[in-house]
């Protein structure tokens, strides 16, 4: 496992702002701080200076959330306490943690910064989120498992980040990219079982193990493949997946390249699939406290996960409208009695789905329907049962509010879609708040 040398999760927490607002800020403190000091001498200058050379672009209040009240609250507590979980299933495997797409929307650099220690590397999709990462000082193995390098192989080998190659011609750019570098380059190769998107297909395979055993600095370090049906209902088309999967691995083992680090399991078949695990397992969904499937007939249920993420904001305007009256754009629900309507300032520009049937908040304990179209910054509820509602009641649109709870799963089913779209899909204009319990 490794240890981030960056800044520790406990001084992150604090820090709500986007970077780029964040060195903004830095930047004019500190050009103030020299204004200033060029009035003073002595003494009194050495002592204004000295700070500014330990000013690190963080600042620790995101002005946001003094201005709107909606914000995601992300538990690294709880990311961690998921990661043992997942841990304690896998058993020998090695923990690959997949914090792409921003960590599903959790935030990828404090939640790397969090899951220092508590795993054995991380993943993700673009170079540029690995990118991120290293300019953000995570230290430790990152995976690339997007495949797309453009013409950055340069970087991936500098950054000393880890590729999955799914073609001979990025092969190929690694082999010149390690030799101008005078950098070996350790590489993982992709094998398409079945996904039919990325991957080595086998009558490809030899020719780029050729590739590798003549490159003087390609080092075969691993092999991966992607399951597609690991979270359906029927086991056979992941069965079949991982018996074309060993039939490769053994073509590429007898051309004598050990040993590997063989990697299979996204979230779904780390929990489902013992046979899949191999050597290192790659869970994303698990970790931010969602199941990624229900647990079919004779399998035993999945290990309880805590859910990470939850989204609130609070009640900005109240209005009493009379029987018959319209909410919202196209008036697609009207009042079938007088009725007490609440806004909150959250939409669909942050990432809650438009297109909600059904949906319910949680404000005072209780449920309240979402009526009406949700709006690109706003959104309605009829809080007519709801005794005492005010200006200014938090409501939890993801999460806990005393006995009751609205899920990310229970989001996503009122719009049609999966959780990992709720997740991703919540925007950067709403602030993360990182609490560790």
């Amino acid at each position: 496992m490794w240890a981030s040398p960056g800044l520790g999760v406990g001084e992150r927490a604090l820090s709500l702002t986007p970077p780029i607002v964040e060195g903004k800020l830095a930047e004019i403190l500190a050009s103030k701080l020299r204004d200033i000091s060029a009035i003073l001498e002595g003494e009194a200058r050495t002592a204004l200076l000295s700070p500014i050379s330990r000013i690190t672009p963080i600042a620790e209040v995101d002005i946001r959330t003094s201005i709107r009240p909606t914000v995601a609250v992300v538990n690294l507590g709880a990311l961690r306490a998921n990661a043992a979980t997942v841990r304690k299933v896998a058993g020998r495997s090695s923990l690959w943690s997949v914090i792409k797409a921003d960590a599903y929307g959790h935030g990828a650099v404090n939640v790397a910064r969090a899951l220092a220690g508590h795993t054995d590397g991380l993943a993700v999709s673009l170079v540029e989120e690995g990118l991120e990462l290293r300019a953000a000082r995570v230290a430790g193995p990152i995976m690339v498992l997007g495949a797309f390098y453009g013409r950055h192989h340069d970087d991936v080998v500098v950054q000393g980040l880890t590729p999955v190659v799914a073609n001979g011609d990025d092969l190929a750019r690694f082999s010149e990219a390690g030799a101008r570098r005078g950098i070996p380059v350790d590489l993982h190769l992709k094998i398409d079982t079945g996904m039919s998107r990325l991957g080595l297909q086998p009558n490809e395979l030899p020719s780029c193990l050729d590739q590798i055993r003549r490159s003087s600095t390609l080092r075969l370090a691993g092999v991966a493949t992607h399951l597609a049906c690991a979270d359906g209902p029927t086991v056979e088309q992941t069965q079949e997946q991982l018996r074309r999967f060993r039939e490769n691995l053994a073509k590429i083992r007898g051309e004598g390249f050990s040993p590997l680090m063989v990697h299979a399991a996204n979230s779904a078949a780390t929990l489902r699939f013992a046979e899949a695990r191999f050597d290192a397992v790659r869970p994303g969904l698990a970790l931010y406290g969602v199941a990624p499937s229900s647990p079919q007939e004779g399998e035993a249920p999945p290990p309880e996960l805590r859910p990470v993420l939850s989204l609130r904001s609070r009640v900005m305007a109240l209005r009493d409208i009379p029987a018959g009256e319209g909410v919202s754009y196209g008036w697609t629900w009207r009042a079938r009695r007088p009725s007490r309507i609440g806004t909150l300032p959250i939409g669909y520009a942050d990432g809650y789905p438009r297109h909600v049937q059904g949906a319910e908040v949680l404000l005072r304990g209780r449920r309240a329907p979402v009526v009406g179209a949700v709006c690109m910054d706003m959104l309605m509820l009829d809080l007519t049962d709801v005794p005492g509602a005010s200006i200014d009641d938090e409501v939890t649109l993801i999460g806990q509010d005393g006995d009751h709870e609205i899920t990310v799963d229970e989001l996503a089913a009122w719009a049609g879609t999966i959780s990992y779209e709720i997740l991703c899909g919540i925007s950067k204009r709403v602030p993360r708040q990182y609490v560790d319990s």
